[in-house]
């Protein structure tokens, strides 16, 4: 089993999109990226706490690569919107990428080149932040499953 943590925007999305994949033997929604040892939702929310809204990922890399997960984090949201998904506005809905080490890190650097090669987004900027993992904050019960819980489609804007 391995973890993977990504950024982009809303978590009730992505997780939506990660749950889809085989391999992905589960999803928590949560925090990273802030200066607070302890943060919850309303804080988050309102932009206080400098975290990200993430979505930590266990795969089982003998059925899903990391490559692939990039390919689904890149597909499923707008990389060139700074601090922004849609409606979500502010630096916790920003596109990240939270490597959990060095190879990681060469992967995720790898598949924003090609990103960027790949001229999707013509000629606006790829602004996913790669950078290490931190602790990671899971949210609250609430939000886990989210979509599913309620049953509703997807968050996320199509591309």
């Amino acid at each position: 089993m391995a973890l993977a943590t990504f950024g982009a925007g809303c978590f009730w999305g992505v997780e939506y999109f990660f749950r889809q994949v085989n391999g992905v033997i589960d999803c928590t929604c949560g925090y990273m990226g802030g200066k607070d040892l302890f943060t919850r939702y309303q804080d988050v929310k309102q932009g206080f706490t400098g975290h990200a809204e993430v979505v930590q990922v266990s795969f089982d890399p003998s059925v899903v690569s990391y490559e692939e997960l990039l390919a689904v984090f890149w597909q499923n949201h707008n990389p060139t919107t700074l601090n922004q998904q849609g409606g979500d506005i502010g630096t916790q809905y920003r596109s990240t990428i939270f490597f959990h080490d060095k190879l990681q890190k060469q992967q995720a650097e790898d598949s924003k080149l090609a990103l960027i090669k790949s001229q999707k987004w013509g000629s606006r900027a790829i602004v996913t932040e790669i950078v290490p993992c931190q602790q990671f904050h899971q949210a609250e019960e609430y939000h886990q499953d989210y979509l599913a819980k309620n049953n509703l489609p997807s968050c996320h804007i199509s591309y």
